[in-house]
């Protein structure tokens, strides 16, 4: 059962990357009112890492005007029902040209509850093989860096990586003990 009804929902934008609706509702209080939610296909973060090294991405991100650090990540969709380590090997091998011999569950988290339903899945890959970079229109100028896990832990505490995902999928390997 729902703590908040909905008596009726409209799509008031629509693309291929996301929907956002505004849903009427109806609290347990009687009280009415408006929600706003986005649904958003699930993606996929990768934790790459080799030795004591781990590999980045580095892409232009519009909303915030500038370039950023983060783990490879990424959806498919054009294949919402793909199996999420599917789509992190496919994600890993198009970002960064690596094939990941060992794909390791760790764990998801929703993204932003709050507002949107998206859901990211973590996975570790290691047993890394360089191939080519496969990469997508929309990933035109990511670069890929190679950063030891101590620089990476570095970044994160100065705020040169604010990528939550990235930021959040690190501390769950590390609390979970995988690295």
């Amino acid at each position: 059962m729902s703590e908040i009804a909905t008596q009726g929902s409209r799509v008031v934008y629509q693309n291929k990357w996301m929907t956002v609706r505004e849903d009427k509702i109806l609290r347990p209080s009687g009280s009415e009112g408006i929600y706003g939610v986005v649904e958003k296909a699930d993606f996929v973060v990768v934790l790459a890492v080799e030795q004591q090294d781990i590999y980045l991405v580095e892409q232009y991100r519009y909303p915030i005007g500038k370039r950023c650090l983060e783990l490879p990540q990424g959806s498919w969709e054009s294949q919402p029902d793909a199996e999420p380590a599917v789509v992190a090997a496919g994600e890993l091998r198009e970002e960064t040209g690596l094939i990941a011999g060992k794909l390791e569950y760790v764990a998801s988290q929703y993204m932003a509850s709050a507002f949107c339903n998206q859901r990211y899945h973590i996975f570790l890959a290691t047993e890394l093989t360089q191939g080519e970079q496969q990469l997508d229109e929309e990933e035109e100028g990511l670069l890929v860096r190679r950063v030891s896990l101590a620089t990476f832990e570095a970044m994160i505490l100065s705020g040169e990586i604010a990528d939550s995902s990235t930021v959040n999928a690190y501390g769950l390997v590390k609390m979970k003990g995988l690295l």
